[in-house]
């Protein structure tokens, strides 16, 4: 343990209900045990209630929901004519589930709520376009259903009254760009139809909640963020995985291990636990090794740990969710599906395997515990990863820094145009609609104008035209996957679930070990034209990571500044990667012990990147001889990689870079660091902006991390597609130094 922070207990602070509220909705709240709201919940609600939008943002367990929930039910009381129907989105099934089954307990009558997802049945579909006035969805619903069929939604969205944002921190990148322009193409909609809705986005502490609101959907909003709810006493542990010797070095323990082995302690000390961890087969390892330590202590407790992630099928989701919230459970190992606002009471711990992206969602998670008002345990517990190296030995990151903004970029033109081929579809775009989507828009529509996706009829009012067949939905991809590939078995037909296409390359390629329910499998093959991949079950005792390999040119130059020698440069480029291989780690304690060549083809990308260029001489006079040049900026590339989510809302998943001592555009000696999407996500902005810190502590965690060649907690990547070969840990200090003098 590196650090110990006690966060003190906090009272509540309790207001009057407001006069407007209806009395049956405020008397189920007081069945309910609820005598009297807390101070931030009327505050939001009295907005949303004057049709003033509002983000509200105040930490988990903070009664956000009460706060939307008060105006949206005592406008259903009035029926879709007098009151007012309400639209509520959520990033996941799993959190709208969990809405729903509170106002079922809640039972107000005239509140005829229903899900409109994935998992709904024709039939309830039918009942809730016809009479719901509380709408529970997703944006992926509302993007590829309920907006392009809102003929059949008029009613319902003629009585608009309230649109509920839930979660609206994970909006951020291209996904959080994509949903603003879902919202946008609603407001569009409903205008149609004589609404206006008031907005309630419903967020954890955020930087800038009003900002973050207004970008998300276009209008202004204000911010509650004087939390008034109680707290039990928090102790918050950052934690670092101890070294132990590797096949040729030392090296830290890997942290799923350490991870596992924390959720067995403490589900022994019978204390009910939750275990995030970043992917969905991380939180099957970290459940089956948590399980086999249980075993030889008492085999009962080893079936009282499970795992949760995305890519269950309904009815998995729903029976773990239901053991989880009657206790049956004691320990499960996590995915972020279930950090999204799932009411799981009576959580006594949480454990944070690795920095999880941003400082929003580390207190969104450590703050599932202590959830019934007692005192709680939250574990951060570091990967060998130079962030978190950094985040262990620095407190003050974590316990004396505000929460970052949230990173969207509504005008990215890869983002736009398929909504404006979207927003067409569904009712023929005017002059006076293009301003709704933003500055960008007038270009975008141009170009998809003179590429024949839209087509323009009349001179003065002038009106643009969806021109194909296929539905223009399906052009935006919201969540950047490029579609699914489905995992199968072949041996008895089972669908094992999905992964995106992109992720398949990483995940699903042949020689993958995937791993479902406990259970681990091998893949076979992978077909990417027909989306399957072919599984079978096996036994191995490691685990595999692709590796991947990249080019890159530079398209042009949005912004540039000089730092002594060295140039930094925001730009656009071109990226070209494959993944050409994969490597196997030994399960617990991630020692490498072999590689395997792939053949799959090559992607390109267009995006945004920041990148810095020093000249030959500079480079000299920082004491890298021209031979290890070539390893010291692949060192600082890398360190670099792993430090930018401590600036920008992302992980280091959602950025690559390319490193080279003579680049082709440059002729110089340039380290690249790019957004992995399409067009870009802001950043590679935001670290072209916060430069300095970001760079400052990069250099900062290389010279801290006391290995001496380099190690995954400063310099090695695991994404690497040349093996981590040449890396040069000194030579990367000292560009680092010369790059910030």
């Amino acid at each position: 343990m590196t650090h110990l922070e006690d966060i003190p207990a906090r009272p509540p602070r309790t207001v009057a209900w407001p006069s407007w509220v209806d009395p049956i909705v405020q008397a189920r709240y007081e069945a309910a045990g609820i005598e009297r709201p807390w101070a931030h919940q009327v505050a939001a609600a009295e907005l949303a209630w004057a049709g003033r939008s509002v983000a509200i943002a105040t930490g988990t367990a903070s009664g956000k929901s009460l706060a939307y929930l008060l105006p949206a039910l005592t406008a259903a009381r009035g029926g879709r004519r007098q009151g007012g129907t309400t639209l509520y989105i959520s990033p996941t099934k799993a959190l709208a589930a969990d809405q729903l089954r509170g106002l079922d307990e809640l039972g107000v009558p005239d509140a005829v709520a229903t899900t409109y997802d994935g998992d709904t049945p024709t039939e309830l579909r039918t009942m809730a376009r016809a009479h719901a006035t509380y709408i529970l969805t997703n944006p992926d619903m509302l993007h590829r259903s309920l907006l392009p069929s809102h003929h059949r939604w008029a009613g319902f969205l003629r009585a608009l009254r309230f649109v509920v944002v839930d979660e609206c921190h994970e909006y951020r990148g291209v996904f959080g760009s994509h949903v603003a322009h879902v919202l946008r193409r609603l407001r569009r909609v409903c205008a149609g139809y004589g609404a206006t809705p008031t907005f309630v986005l419903a967020s954890a502490t955020s930087a800038d909640p009003a900002g973050t609101a207004e970008r998300l959907t276009g209008v202004p909003a204000e911010a509650i963020t004087d939390d008034a709810s109680p707290r039990g006493a928090t102790s918050f542990a950052l934690w670092e995985p101890p070294w132990q010797l590797g096949r040729e070095e030392q090296e830290r323990r890997s942290v799923l291990a350490e991870t596992a082995d924390l959720l067995a302690d403490l589900v022994i000390a019978d204390a009910r636990t939750v275990a995030f961890v970043r992917s969905r087969r991380a939180a099957e390892t970290v459940a089956g090794l948590a399980r086999a330590a249980l075993r030889s202590v008492d085999p009962d407790l080893a079936t009282r740990v499970a795992s949760y992630r995305a890519g269950y099928l309904a009815h998995e989701r729903r029976a773990l969710e239901a053991s989880m919230q009657s206790g049956e459970l004691r320990g499960v190992a996590a995915t972020t599906a279930l950090e999204l606002g799932v009411d799981i009471s009576g959580l006594d711990a949480v454990l944070i395997a690795g920095w999880p992206g941003t400082l929003a969602s580390l207190w969104q998670q450590a703050g599932r515990a202590g959830r019934a008002g007692q005192d709680s345990l939250a574990v951060l517990i570091a990967s060998d990863d130079p962030l978190d190296s950094y985040v262990v030995h620095h407190p003050h990151v974590v316990f004396d820094r505000p929460v970052e903004a949230t990173v969207l970029d509504p005008n990215n033109p890869y983002v736009l145009a398929p909504h404006l081929c979207a927003a067409a579809a569904e009712k023929s775009l005017v002059a006076a609609d293009i301003d709704i989507f933003g500055p960008a828009a007038p270009d975008v529509l141009a170009q998809l104008e003179a590429g024949g996706q839209l087509r323009r009829r009349g001179e003065r009012q002038p009106r643009w035209h969806w021109t194909k067949r296929d539905r223009a939905a399906d052009l935006a991809d919201l969540r950047g996957s490029g579609g699914l590939v489905t995992l199968v078995e072949p041996a008895t037909g089972r669908v094992l679930g999905t992964v995106d296409s992109v992720r398949a390359h990483f995940t699903a390629h042949p020689g993958a070990v995937y791993v479902h329910q406990g259970e681990t499998y091998v893949v076979r093959s992978l077909d990417l034209v027909d989306g399957v991949a072919l599984v079978e079950r096996g036994t191995p005792d490691y685990t595999t990571s692709a590796q991947e390999v990249s080019d890159l040119r530079i398209l042009g130059e949005v912004a540039a500044r000089r730092s002594g020698p060295a140039r930094l440069v925001l730009g656009d480029v071109e990226v070209a990667s494959q993944v050409v291989g994969y490597t196997k780690r030994l399960l617990g304690t991630g020692e490498i012990v072999g590689s395997e060549p792939l053949d799959l083809p090559a992607r390109e990308l267009r995006t945004r990147s920041v990148w810095w260029t020093l000249p030959d001489e500079a480079v000299a006079a920082a004491g890298v001889p021209e031979a290890d040049a070539a390893g010291a900026a692949h060192a600082a590339e890398h360190a670099s990689i792993g430090m930018l989510p401590l600036m920008a809302s992302c992980d280091r998943w959602d950025v690559g870079g390319l490193s080279t001592v003579r680049h082709i555009d440059t002729g110089l000696l340039t380290v690249f660091v790019h957004d992995g999407h399409p067009g870009g996500a802001g950043f590679a902005e935001r670290g072209y902006h916060a430069a300095s810190s970001w760079l400052g502590a990069t250099r900062q965690t290389v010279a801290d991390c006391p290995c001496e060649h380099g190690c995954p907690s400063c310099v090695q990547s695991p994404k690497c597609g040349n093996g981590n070969e040449p890396l040069d840990k000194p030579g990367a200090l000292r560009l680092l130094e010369a790059l910030l003098t």
